[in-house]
C-alpha cells in the first residue's frame, strides 16, 4: 500500500547497515522528513557488522570486514549521496574508488606453508572430477539444493584444494554450509575467477568499515534529524490482522514502554544478527565461550513462533558450533612487523589482502591493512587483523583450540607459523591484542529450505517489511554489505510506492566471455 501522507512515522527496528540504508532511501528517494524516521538500536552504537571501535592505549578492534566489488550497484549507488569522512566534497564511493586505485589490491602470497609463500599458490590443485562438479552446481538448479550442504555435493578430494583453501577462508564458508550458497555465490563472483589467487578485484575502504561507511552515513542522517536511539532495545511487535491482511501496531521496547503505530505509518524489522552475542578477550584472556542469543534473534524467535511468513529463526541460530568463528585485532608500536611481512609477501602493506596459513590446525588468516585503519589512529602505531576458520581444532604451536586462545597465545601460533626468530618475536611484547568470538558470524550460510528465511514483504503485511541478512532475495548473496542495502531498498520501495525497485543483480555468469575466462582458470589455462 502506497504512503499516502508524509506525516507518516518509519519506525526501523536495528540500526546496522540495512537500518541505515532504509533510512537513507526514505530520505532521498521517498521524501519522508528525518524527523519522522526513527530508528532503534538495541546496542550503544549503530553500524552492526560494520564496526570500529578503541584505541592505541587499550588496542583497536575490529570484529571483521566486508569486501566490495564493481558490480554493488545499490551500494555503490547509495553511497554516492554520501559525503566521505575526510572531504565533503568527495563522496564516500567517490573516496573507494580513488582509495583503491591509489592502493590497488593484488596479492603476491595468499598461502603461507611451512613458513614460507607456497610455492604452489597460484595452481588451484583442482582434480577433473572437482571441475566438473564446480561447472553441475553452477548449472543446477536452486530448487533442487534445499537443504543440502556443499560436502554432500563435492568429494573429499575438493576439500583438500588450495580452491577450497582460498575459496573458504575468503567468504568465510565451511563443509558444511548451504550448498545454495556455495552455488549463489560462484554465480555472483564468477568474473573475479581470474583474479582469484590474488583476491584481484576486490574494493577495500580507506579506514575500517566504521569509519569510512557508518560514520559518514549517520551524520548524513542526524543532519537530517533522524531519530537515532542507542541503547534501545525492541522485545516484541505486535501484528494484528490475518494472514491475508496484517500490521503492526505497537512496538515493545525493553523499558516496558510501547511505541504505538498508526494506521499509516510503516515499520521495517531486522531479524538475526551475524554479531549478535559477540564476546571479547584479551591479552591474557580468551573470549567467554558462554553463547547467548541477543536480542536480534529473541525478536525474530518470538515473531517466527507467534506469526505466519516470519520463517524459522532456529534453522540459522541452532548450532554455535557450526556458526562460529574467532577474529583477533592487533595494535602495535612500531613498523618492525609490517616491514617484515612487506618483505615476506612482496605485497606493499594494504595491497596483498588476505594471507592464510595453508595446514594451520585452526586454519589462520591475517590481513595486514593500509595505515592508518582507524581514522584519528595515533602516529607511529599499527594495527592488524586475522581470524581462524577452524577454532574449534587444536592449534599447531599452541595444543588447544583457538576458541580457548589468548591474545597472546593466538601471537606465538602466528609467530610459529612465519618461524620468526626469538629476536623478532619481541616486537609483540607490548602488543594489545583483541581476540574476539563470534558465535553467530557465519549463521546466514547454514542449508536451508524455501520459507526458512522470510520475505521481505511477508504475505498480507501492510505496513511493514523484513530487512537485512535474514530475509529472502533472488540470486544475491548473504555476508554481503549489498545484501543489506539491496533489502532496504526493497522493502522502501514496497512499503512507500515512491522508490523504484533495486536494479537486477548483475548477471556476469551468463556473459560468454566471463565464462571463457572463468573456465581457463579452472582448468589451470
Amino acid at each position: 500500500m502506497p504512503e499516502t501522507t508524509t506525516r507518516a512515522q518509519h519506525h526501523i527496528v536495528g540500526g546496522g547497515i540495512a537500518g541505515l540504508a532504509t533510512a537513507v532511501y526514505l530520505i532521498r528517494d521517498a521524501g519522508v522528513g528525518g524527523e519522522n524516521i526513527h530508528i532503534y538500536e538495541q546496542l550503544g552504537v549503530v553500524g552492526g557488522s560494520l564496526d570500529g571501535s578503541g584505541d592505541a592505549g587499550s588496542g583497536y578492534m575490529i570484529r571483521g570486514g566486508r569486501m566490495f566489488e564493481e558490480h554493488f550497484a545499490c551500494t555503490f549507488d547509495l553511497l554516492d549521496t554520501i559525503p566521505s569522512a575526510n572531504d565533503p566534497g568527495v563522496s564516500v564511493t567517490e573516496d573507494i574508488m580513488a582509495f583503491n586505485r591509489m592502493v590497488p589490491g593484488s596479492s603476491n602470497c595468499r598461502l603461507v606453508r611451512d613458513g614460507r609463500p607456497d610455492y604452489n599458490r597460484y595452481d588451484l590443485t583442482l582434480t577433473a572430477h572437482d571441475i566438473v562438479d564446480i561447472n553441475r552446481l553452477i548449472l543446477k538448479s536452486e530448487g533442487n539444493l534445499a537443504r543440502q550442504s556443499i560436502e554432500d555435493w563435492f568429494k573429499p578430494s575438493f576439500f583438500e584444494s588450495n580452491f577450497w583453501l582460498m575459496w573458504a577462508t575468503m567468504f568465510s564458508f565451511q563443509p558444511w554450509h548451504a550448498l545454495i550458497e556455495m552455488r549463489r555465490y560462484l554465480r555472483r563472483f564468477i568474473h573475479l575467477f581470474p583474479g582469484f589467487t590474488r583476491i584481484a578485484g576486490i574494493l577495500r575502504t580507506r579506514y575500517n568499515q566504521y569509519d569510512s561507511v557508518i560514520a559518514p552515513v549517520v551524520k548524513w542522517l542526524r543532519d537530517r534529524d533522524v531519530r537515532i536511539a542507542i541503547g534501545t532495545q525492541v522485545t516484541d511487535v505486535k501484528i494484528d490482522g490475518t494472514r491475508k491482511d496484517r500490521r503492526v501496531t505497537s512496538i515493545a521496547l525493553a523499558d516496558e514502554s510501547d511505541v504505538q503505530v498508526g494506521e499509516g505509518d510503516r515499520v521495517y524489522l531486522t531479524l538475526g544478527s551475524m554479531t549478535d552475542g559477540t564476546t571479547q578477550g584479551s591479552n591474557d584472556r580468551p573470549p567467554d565461550l558462554y553463547d547467548k542469543e541477543g536480542g536480534a534473534w529473541t525478536l525474530w524467535r518470538k515473531l517466527a513462533a507467534q506469526n505466519e511468513g516470519f520463517g524459522r529463526p532456529e534453522v540459522f541460530c541452532g548450532d554455535t558450533h557450526k556458526t562460529a568463528w574467532h577474529s583477533f585485532t592487533v595494535t602495535m608500536d612500531g613498523p618492525d612487523f609490517f616491514e617484515l611481512m612487506e618483505d615476506f609477501t612482496n605485497n606493499r602493506t594494504g595491497t596483498g589482502g588476505l594471507v592464510t596459513f595453508a595446514g594451520s590446525g585452526w586454519t589462520l588468516s591475517v590481513v595486514l591493512f593500509h595505515q592508518p585503519h582507524f581514522r584519528g589512529q595515533k602516529n607511529g602505531t599499527y594495527t592488524f587483523w586475522g581470524y581462524g576458520l577452524s577454532g574449534d581444532r587444536p592449534g599447531d604451536f599452541v595444543k588447544k583450540p583457538m576458541w580457548e586462545a589468548t591474545g597472546n597465545e593466538i601471537i606465538t601460533e602466528l609467530c610459529g607459523h612465519l618461524k620468526l626468530a626469538k629476536a623478532q618475536a619481541v616486537w609483540f611484547k607490548d602488543a594489545r591484542v583483541l581476540p574476539c568470538r563470534m558465535p553467530y558470524i557465519t549463521s546466514q550460510f547454514m542449508p536451508r529450505q524455501p520459507g526458512d528465511r522470510p520475505d521481505i514483504r511477508p504475505n498480507g503485511a501492510r505496513n511493514f517489511a523484513v530487512i537485512g541478512q535474514f530475509c529472502e532475495q533472488p540470486r544475491d548473496c548473504v555476508f554481503t554489505v549489498e545484501y543489506s542495502i539491496r533489502s532496504a531498498r526493497t522493502a522502501v520501495a514496497e512499503l512507500t510506492g515512491r522508490v523504484s525497485p533495486p536494479p537486477p543483480v548483475a548477471r556476469t555468469d551468463l556473459d560468454p566471455k566471463v565464462l571463457i575466462r572463468a573456465a581457463r582458470v579452472l582448468m589451470g589455462a
